[in-house]
């Protein structure tokens, strides 16, 4: 069996070649699956055909988005649409964020558009990893979404991450009351959570070419959790 550093040194050395020291975000999925991280399903596609047929297969209701180098903030050219339940709505998303895109940024090559399942509401939180100069990679966990910038909520500790290093790192923001279920909201799947911890430890120790990553949001549910966006910036 192929080892996942095989196949990530593949997407790394794809987006050199396109000029980038970064993933798109179906790339930086890809690396994520590598390593067992739950992500929503997805399909790139090229057309509003091959869209309907990608929101068929995953299951409705989906989410497109546009997938393009230079447009990294994807919601302020209105090149995300949410919640679509219908092959009408996706037809209409797919035209709707490709004029978007052209509008707002008229040289942006097209790679495609994302169809990803819309994964439900729930809590969300954050992992994070820099590469610190003098103590190397350093791996970040908080409440994710907005929360992240708001509370500044967040510990941090340098890879390789021991089981204990990551339940600490859990218990040791103050959000995890809210984890352990507050005020009508259900426990967060604490295990998931530092599973997922230990396997980004694992992910930067073997491929020492990331230099930031940032997943966030991740739902977190009474069982499990799914990767909802993910950035990987290489060296």
């Amino acid at each position: 069996m192929r080892e996942p550093r095989d196949r990530v040194l593949e997407i790394l050395n794809t987006a050199r070649r396109a000029g980038r020291n970064w993933l798109l975000e179906h790339e930086a999925k890809e690396v994520c699956s590598l390593y067992r991280l739950p992500v929503t399903r997805l399909r790139l596609v090229r057309t509003p055909e091959e869209a309907v047929k990608a929101a068929e297969e995953i299951g409705y209701p989906v989410v497109l988005k546009i997938v393009s180098p230079q447009v990294i903030h994807k919601s302020d050219v209105g090149g995300v649409k949410l919640g679509l339940s219908s092959p009408d709505e996706v037809v209409g998303a797919f035209r709707e964020i490709i004029d978007n895109v052209r509008r707002h940024v008229p040289n942006a090559e097209i790679t495609g558009i994302l169809v990803q399942e819309m994964a439900p509401q729930s809590t969300e939180v954050i992992i994070g990893v820099v590469n610190d100069p003098q103590f190397g990679h350093t791996v970040m966990f908080g409440l994710g979404g907005v929360f992240v910038e708001l509370f500044e909520d967040v510990s941090f500790r340098v890879t390789p991450l021991t089981r204990r290093d990551a339940e600490e790192m859990v218990r040791e923001v103050k959000a995890y009351r809210i984890l352990r279920g507050y005020r009508g909201l259900p426990p967060a799947d604490i295990d998931a959570i530092i599973d997922a911890l230990l396997r980004v430890s694992m992910m930067v120790e073997e491929n020492p070419e990331i230099d930031q990553m940032d997943l966030n949001p991740i739902m977190v549910y009474e069982k499990g959790l799914k990767v909802v966006d993910a950035r990987i910036i290489f060296k």
